[in-house]
């Protein structure tokens, strides 16, 4: 199940019902733009008991358009690598800490 930014803001108002949704999705906001930047400056960004994101460069290749056949060169790019905390591994494997 995906969840949208409009949900997120939906059961933070459950929590936190003094807030007004703007400034809850305000707070969604500032925190996904902060983790864009930190990543666009190659930084790693962790949240304890979750996990975190890092940059990763892959290099460039030749690559087959499987459908043709035809080689077409792929240019090197960043991608984004997500590594789950030991703490959520444990609890969505029902284990023991």
């Amino acid at each position: 199940m995906a969840i949208v930014k409009s949900e997120l803001v939906k059961e933070l108002k459950k929590s936190y019902p003094n807030f007004l949704n703007r400034d809850l999705s305000k707070v969604i906001d500032i925190i996904i733009g902060e983790i864009k930047e930190s990543l666009n400056r190659n930084e790693r960004c962790e949240f304890r008991s979750f996990g975190s994101f890092k940059t990763n460069i892959q290099r460039a290749s030749i690559r087959r358009n499987p459908k043709t056949g035809e080689k077409i060169n792929v240019p090197q790019k960043k991608t984004i690598k997500w590594k789950m905390a030991k703490d959520l591994f444990k609890k969505l494997n029902n284990e023991k800490e």
